[in-house]
């Protein structure tokens, strides 16, 4: 199993490094070329998401993000925001999403979710194991050659 850890300064400017560097893992890894897209567009909204959350709460920790290829392509990207916050917006009603004061950081957040869910079929949002935040964790099969 390898795993390739990348860790960055919250700016969005970062978040293109990591699609690109996890794309390429997961091509190496085996996963099927058509679902490519798939894994760029979820690893963009993950990162995008914790570069939110820590601009948001003035963070200027790392963030996070590990790619393992053991039996299936792991990504976990993991955000230091109060955890009560990083959860987002999936819990509000719809008619408190389209509230005018809501931050684009706060938008960003919970769209982001919702992006995810359509993007990755095995999805887990949970806390980290020690201190503050929230780990994303997103697993696509692979297809060994």
């Amino acid at each position: 199993m390898a795993t390739v850890r990348l860790s960055f300064s919250p700016a969005p400017v970062h978040v293109r490094t990591a699609r690109l560097v996890g794309v390429a893992v997961a091509r190496r890894a085996g996963v099927a070329e058509e679902t490519l897209d798939e894994v760029r567009l979820a690893i963009g909204e993950a990162c995008t998401r914790a570069v939110a959350l820590h601009n948001q709460y003035g963070l200027a920790d790392l963030v996070t993000v590990e790619m393992s290829d053991s039996d299936s392509y792991t990504v976990r990207v993991i955000d230091h925001a109060p955890l009560e916050e990083s959860i987002g917006l999936p819990s509000l009603p719809p008619d408190e999403l389209a509230d005018e004061s809501l931050t684009d950081e706060a938008l960003t957040t919970g769209v982001g979710f919702a992006l995810l869910k359509g993007f990755v079929d095995d999805l887990q949002v949970r806390p980290v194991e020690d201190g503050h935040g929230t780990e994303v964790r997103m697993v696509w099969p692979v297809h060994r050659r």
